[in-house]
């Protein structure tokens, strides 16, 4: 596969950030979904690591929790069993800002 150069990565996170769809940011920055999406799996696995190098020991006495339900791949009825599922997101936030 080619690689991205550092700048169209930081364009189409920034077109992601910005609040762009993902079709959207393919139109505007003219790359193919399939690049696209193997970029969000790197990002995904370098912030992770990230996150559990540096986020430890965390003092808080009150947490504020959420989530967030996405549609992911198809509608129920058209899922193959092995992929069936839905994607949540889940935010805790420190409400006390220690």
């Amino acid at each position: 596969m080619n690689r991205l150069s550092l700048q169209e990565r930081t364009r189409i996170l920034s077109c992601l950030v910005e609040g762009n769809s993902i079709r959207a940011t393919c139109r505007m920055t003219g790359r193919d979904k399939v690049q696209f999406l193997e970029l969000l799996e790197d990002v995904g696995a370098a912030c992770k690591r990230y996150h559990d190098e540096h986020v430890f020991m965390i003092e808080t006495k009150r947490v504020q929790c959420d989530e967030i339900w996405s549609f992911c791949y198809a509608r129920e009825k058209n899922i193959p069993a092995d992929l069936k599922g839905r994607v949540w997101h889940r935010r805790c936030l420190d409400v006390d800002g220690a």
